[in-house]
């Protein structure tokens, strides 16, 4: 049976989906970085699968020939935190991460109970160095 990867870019509404972010603080959250991603980035929000907004693509090959396409710089708000999906390994990003203030990593990810809590300028600098790693 072929992997097919279920999180792919489509035509949700943005601006739906984050209203619809049951928590207040998170749906500020998301607010605040579809307007941070947006600026960095200069892409427009896309939805990827039902819980991702991305901005811009990146494609990726594994070693096992897998491959597919995912957001360069992305985030989903999820019930106790916003997680944000960076391109390339958190350890590209340590400099960074050292100065972002509150947070934790999963393999490939970032966590943010409070987005307000992190260094705003810091966050700026984690999209765009994601980002620019896909040019």
């Amino acid at each position: 049976m072929a992997d097919t990867n279920l999180t792919i870019a489509g035509d949700g509404d943005v601006g739906a989906f984050v209203d619809g972010v049951a928590d207040e603080g998170r749906r500020a959250d998301a607010r605040h970085l579809v307007a941070l991603m947006g600026a960095v980035t200069g892409q427009p929000a896309v939805m990827w699968g039902r819980a991702i907004v991305g901005f811009g693509s990146r494609h990726y090959r594994y070693e096992s020939g897998r491959e597919g396409d995912t957001p360069a710089v992305g985030f989903s708000p999820r019930k106790a935190q916003t997680v944000l999906y960076l391109s390339g390994g958190l350890e590209l990003y340590q400099d960074l991460l050292d100065r972002l203030g509150p947070h934790t990593t999963g393999k490939s990810c970032l966590y943010l109970k409070r987005v307000g809590d992190a260094d705003d300028a810091v966050l700026r600098e984690l999209i765009g160095r994601s980002f620019r790693m896909t040019l």
